[in-house]
C-alpha cells in the first residue's frame, strides 16, 4: 500500500509538471516510469490485472463516455463501428497469423490471444492525448468513439481464444454467438444502469448520496455485465453515454459536484495507469529471462509486430476512406481536401495502453490439463513492447503531425459561437414566455408586488441574453474591452473582499467556522460561475 501511495504521489507530481509545461502527461509519465524501473533497487509495483480490468478501467471509460457526445457518436456510428469493431477483429487475426509465422514455438491459439491483446487502441490514452492536443471535434468523436467500443470486440475475441487454449474449445458458431451475446447483454445492462443512475440523480434528494451512487455505476455495470457473459466495457460505455446525454435534466448542484468528482478520479487513475505502464519494464523482462528465451530474438520479433500493428491501422484507415463504396459510407462528413489529413491523424492515433497490459497480465498460468499456458511470458513481453512503443513512437510524433498537416477546423469556433448565440436566444425567449404566462396567484403575491417582481426578473433575463450575445464572435481582446467583462472582473474583486472580511470575522471570534464554511461555499460557487461564464471565454 505504501508503495502504491508513493507511485501515486510521484505520478501526480509528474502530471503537474507536464501540465505546467504543456507536455502530454501520458508520454512523460511512461518515460519517467521506464527510467525509474531501471534504477537498481527500485521496488516493482505489482497490480493484479483483474483489478486493472474491474477497478481501474471502468471509471476511466465511464468518465470518457460522460464527456462524449451521444449526438455526435450516433451521427458517426458507421465509421466508429467500422474502426472500433471490424478493424479490431481484422487486426487480431492478422497479428495472430504474423506472430504464428514469425515464432515457430508459438501455437496458433496463443498467437490469436496475442493478436486480441494488442488489437484495441486504448480509450484512456486516446482521450488523454487528444484532449491536450485539441484535436477537431469530428476527429475526436471518431477516435474516442472507436476507442470506447473496440475494447469490447478485442476482449471478446480474447476470451474465446483463451478458452481454446485452456481446453474449452468453442466452435466457430459458438464463438460468434458469444460475441453477439456479449454485445447485446453489455448494451442492455449499460442502458439499465444508466437509467437507474439518471433516476438517482433526479430523485434522490441528497446530492452527495446521488453523486456517490453515480460513482458506483461503472463498477456495478461492468461486473453485472461480465457475470451475465456480456461485455462489461460496452455496459460502462452505454451507461456513460446515457447519463452524459441526460446531463441537462440533472440538478445543478449535482452537475457541479459530479464534474469535480469525475475530473479528480480521472486525473488520479490516468496518472497511475501511465506510470504503471512504464514501471512494468523490469518485471516483464525478468519474466522473459526466467522462461529461458533469447531476449534479442524476441525483441526483434516484437518490433516487427509493433511495425505491423501500426501499419495495419494506417492501411485500414486509408482504404476505408478511399476505396469505392467504403469512402462514401464512412467519410461523408469529411471534405475531400482535408480527408487525407484527418485520415493520417486518425491512422497515427492508435496508441495501446492499459487494456493491452491488463489483458496480457490476466492470461491464466495453466491450461485445463494443468500444463503451463503456452508462451504466456512471451505474450506479456510483446504486449508491453507494443503498448510502450505505440505511446512513445506515435504519441511523441502525433503533435508534430497535427501541426505539420494543419488538422484543424478553423470554422468550428465560429459555428460554436453561432450555435451558442442561437441557443441563448431560444433560452431567453423561453424564459420571457414563461414570465408572460404567470399571474399574481401563481406567485401568491399582490398585483403590485407581482408587477415589480416580474419587471425586475424580465430586465434580468433580457440583460443576460443581450450580454451573452455581445460576447459571441468577439476575440479575447475584444471581450476584455466590453462592459460585461469589466463587470465580471469587478464582481470577482468584490467576492474576494467579502471572503477576506468573513475570514477576519472568524479570526476575531465573531463567526463560527461552520457559518464561515457556508458563506464561503456560496461565494465560491459565484466565483466558479464567473470563471466558466461566457464573459471570460
Amino acid at each position: 500500500m505504501a508503495q502504491l501511495l508513493l507511485v501515486l504521489i510521484g505520478a501526480l507530481l509528474v502530471t503537474a509538471v507536464a501540465r505546467s509545461r504543456e507536455i502530454a502527461s501520458p508520454l512523460l509519465l511512461v518515460l519517467v516510469g521506464l527510467v525509474a524501473s531501471l534504477i537498481p533497487g527500485t521496488a516493482q509495483l505489482e497490480i493484479d490485472p483483474e483489478l486493472l480490468l474491474t477497478v481501474v478501467l471502468p471509471p476511466l471509460l465511464y468518465a470518457a463516455a460522460l464527456e462524449s457526445s451521444y449526438t455526435n457518436f450516433r451521427a458517426r456510428i458507421a465509421p466508429i463501428v467500422h474502426h472500433g469493431v471490424l478493424q479490431v477483429v481484422a487486426t487480431s487475426f492478422l497479428i495472430g497469423w504474423l506472430a504464428y509465422t514469425l515464432i515457430p514455438e508459438l501455437p496458433l491459439d496463443s498467437a490469436i490471444v496475442l493478436g486480441a491483446v494488442i488489437a484495441p487502441p486504448d480509450a484512456v490514452t486516446a482521450a488523454a492525448i487528444g484532449r491536450q492536443l485539441k484535436l477537431p471535434r469530428g476527429v475526436m468523436t471518431v477516435l474516442g468513439g472507436e476507442s470506447l467500443i473496440n475494447d469490447a470486440a478485442a476482449l471478446t475475441i480474447y476470451r474465446v481464444a483463451i478458452a481454446a487454449v485452456v481446453g474449452t474449445t468453442p466452435t466457430l458458431a459458438q464463438g460468434a454467438l458469444v460475441f453477439v451475446l456479449a454485445v447485446v447483454d453489455g448494451i442492455v445492462v449499460g442502458l439499465v444502469f444508466g437509467i437507474l443512475a439518471q433516476i438517482a440523480r433526479t430523485r434522490v434528494p441528497d446530492v452527495q448520496v446521488a453523486t456517490v451512487l453515480g460513482v458506483l455505476v461503472p463498477f456495478i455495470a461492468y461486473l453485472t455485465a461480465e457475470q451475465l457473459h456480456g461485455s462489461g466495457v460496452l455496459a460502462v460505455v452505454t451507461a456513460g453515454l446515457y447519463v452524459g446525454h441526460n446531463q441537462p435534466r440533472a440538478r445543478a448542484a449535482g452537475r457541479l459536484q459530479e464534474h469535480t468528482v469525475w475530473a479528480s478520479i480521472n486525473l488520479l487513475l490516468e496518472s497511475l495507469v501511465f506510470a504503471y505502464i512504464g514501471l512494468q519494464l523490469h518485471s516483464v523482462v525478468a519474466a522473459l529471462v526466467a522462461s529461458g528465451r533469447n531476449i534479442g530474438a524476441v525483441l526483434v520479433h516484437a518490433l516487427i509486430i509493433l511495425a505491423a500493428t501500426i501499419g495495419i491501422r494506417i492501411v485500414w484507415m486509408f482504404c476505408s476512406n478511399y476505396l469505392p463504396g467504403l469512402s462514401q459510407l464512412l467519410a461523408t462528413t469529411m471534405k475531400l481536401g482535408s480527408r487525407w489529413r484527418r485520415t493520417a491523424v486518425l491512422s497515427w492515433a492508435g496508441m495501446r495502453g492499459v487494456v493491452t497490459l491488463a489483458a496480457a497480465g490476466a492470461i491464466p498460468h495453466t491450461t485445463g490439463t494443468g500444463e503451463p499456458f503456452p508462451a504466456r511470458e512471451l505474450i506479456q513481453f510483446m504486449a508491453f513492447v507494443i503498448a510502450v512503443g505505440t505511446i512513445l513512437v506515435q504519441g511523441t510524433t502525433l503533435p508534430w503531425l497535427i501541426r505539420k498537416l494543419g488538422v484543424t477546423d478553423p470554422d468550428e469556433a465560429a459555428r460554436d459561437d453561432q450555435a451558442e448565440s442561437e441557443a441563448r436566444v431560444t433560452a431567453t425567449n423561453a424564459a420571457l414566455h414563461y414570465l408572460d404566462g404567470l399571474t399574481p396567484d401563481d406567485l401568491h403575491t399582490s398585483p403590485e408586488h407581482f408587477d415589480r417582481i416580474i419587471g425586475r426578473m424580465r430586465d434580468l433575463v433580457e440583460h443576460q441574453g443581450m450580454a451573452a450575445a455581445e460576447q459571441v464572435g468577439r476575440t479575447p481582446d475584444e471581450r476584455a474591452d466590453t462592459a460585461s467583462k469589466v463587470f465580471s472582473d469587478l464582481r470577482r474583486d468584490l467576492i474576494e473582499v467579502q471572503r477576506s472580511a468573513m475570514a477576519d470575522e472568524r479570526d476575531a471570534g465573531n463567526v463560527d467556522d461552520e457559518v464561515l464554511r457556508r458563506v464561503l461555499r456560496e461565494l465560491d460557487l459565484q466565483e466558479a460561475a464567473l470563471d466558466s461564464s461566457w464573459r471570460n471565454r
